[in-house]
């Protein structure tokens, strides 16, 4: 009999002295080297150094054993130690920024949308508000928000902009119950809407002025909502400047959302636009478009205090700064600018609305800074009826994985939209 004991274990083994016998060990002593070169994760020349040392019967080799064991059980522990420091870093900084306010968000109260369905020709904004039910279904709403500790909304109307698809006779109307009904969601539920933006039926002027007036002292909103054309027409239109001049004088902000329906052909010789290319492409072009006319009108000079927030992080803005014209191509139609066109660009505030997409929150961060930048997620239009919350998880990773100091995440989450709506 022939006792051959393995490397590491006690327990021996007992074979006959025949030559399948001594193959039989051999493979075994191997096998077990082996295991020993996994467990103990050796480099490859070490392994062949010790296992030189063990044939010859080396003296050291169970304290060798042992103190490669602590080695491993120390790494472990340490590996454990950086795993708990991440985790518990992770959660202060959940707890530092816990109030997130979504300022580009939408809602349809519900008894504007049932009359908007009554009177307002078919489009194709009613048709994609059909299939996003948390724009009136408050417990799909509140569901996706629990989903994200802190989240609060500051209410804006979905679409489609009043004065695109009613009378202004019907668009004064309506106008007035989506404001109540916001107002009367905001009074119900402070914890969820911090404050609420009112829309206008700007196809009346002197209906919209009233209603400016009316939403803000009496319902106590916090702006106004317009969109990047009305019916059509280019923002810095002379029958546009009372709407300025009276948000200049109360000092809150005017909210641009992009709008083009699908009736506006991408090629001429075509009836409408084609592949859904509206909202990705055509969308940002009507904002970017939109924010050029008002800077290079004049009407950023004559009213200085103005406070726009764009849509989609200031559009194609950030992107293309060089190519934005240095010097005013003659003179605005409002005013003469006494400052480079680029200076009134930086004034616009732009929202997070990017789908998700840290690099690109990165270049508006470069453009307009964290001061001029405002947490939005345009819930619950992105992501349809399925991933509507999938979509502003995303928006909020991609805030908090932005290269910036704390302070200015926060600045972006809340202490910015705090300060330009007057918040307590």
């Amino acid at each position: 009999m022939v006792v051959l004991s393995s490397c590491g274990s006690d327990l021996p083994l007992i074979l006959k002295d025949t030559s399948f016998d001594m193959i039989l060990r051999c493979l075994l002593l191997g096998l077990t080297y082996h295991s020993f070169f996994l467990t103990f994760n050796l480099p490859k020349n070490e392994f062949s150094s010790i296992n030189g040392r063990f044939e010859k019967g080396h003296e050291n080799k169970h304290f060798y054993l042992r103190e490669r064991r602590e080695k491993m059980k120390k790494k472990m522990k340490d590996n454990q130690s950086q795993e708990t420091n991440r985790r518990t870093l992770s959660q202060k900084v959940k707890k530092d920024f816990l109030e997130k306010i979504d300022m580009f968000c939408h809602i349809l109260p519900l008894k504007y949308n049932e009359a908007l369905l009554k009177k307002a020709k078919p489009s194709y904004h009613i048709e994609m508000n059909s299939n996003r039910p948390a724009l009136t279904d408050l417990e799909l709403r509140f569901k996706a928000m629990d989903k994200f500790e802190g989240l609060r909304e500051v209410l804006t109307l979905g679409a489609p902009p009043l004065e695109h698809t009613l009378s202004p006779k019907d668009a004064v109307e309506l106008a007035q119950m989506a404001n109540d009904g916001m107002a009367e969601l905001v009074s119900k539920y402070p914890d969820r809407f911090v404050a609420a933006v009112a829309s206008l039926p700007l196809n009346d002027m002197d209906g919209s002025l009233r209603e400016i007036e009316r939403a803000i002292k009496e319902l106590k909103f916090k702006g106004i909502q317009i969109f990047s054309s009305v019916k059509g027409k280019p923002l810095d239109r002379p029958e546009f400047l009372p709407l300025f001049e009276k948000m200049s004088q109360v000092d809150l902000p005017i909210w641009i959302h992009p709008d083009k329906d699908n009736n506006f052909p991408d090629y001429p010789d075509e009836k409408f636009a084609k592949y859904g290319l509206l909202i990705p492409f055509r969308w940002p072009y009507e904002t970017t478009m939109a924010m050029a006319r008002l800077v290079y009108s004049g009407i950023m000079e004559k009213y200085p205090n103005l406070k726009f927030i764009t849509h989609h992080c200031g559009a194609m803005i950030p992107f293309f700064p060089k190519r934005i014209p240095q010097t005013a191509p003659g003179e605005g139609g409002v005013m003469k600018l006494t400052k480079p066109p680029l200076e009134y660009f930086k004034k616009f505030y732009a929202d997070t609305v990017l789908g998700g997409n840290t690099p690109s929150l990165m270049c508006g961060y470069t453009f307009f800074g964290a001061d001029k930048m405002l947490f939005g997620s345009d819930y619950p239009y992105p992501g349809g009826p399925e991933k509507g919350d999938v979509v502003l998880g995303r928006v909020i990773e991609s805030v908090e994985e932005m290269n910036i100091t704390e302070e200015e995440r926060a600045k972006i989450f809340s202490k910015n939209a705090r300060r330009i709506l007057k918040l307590s």
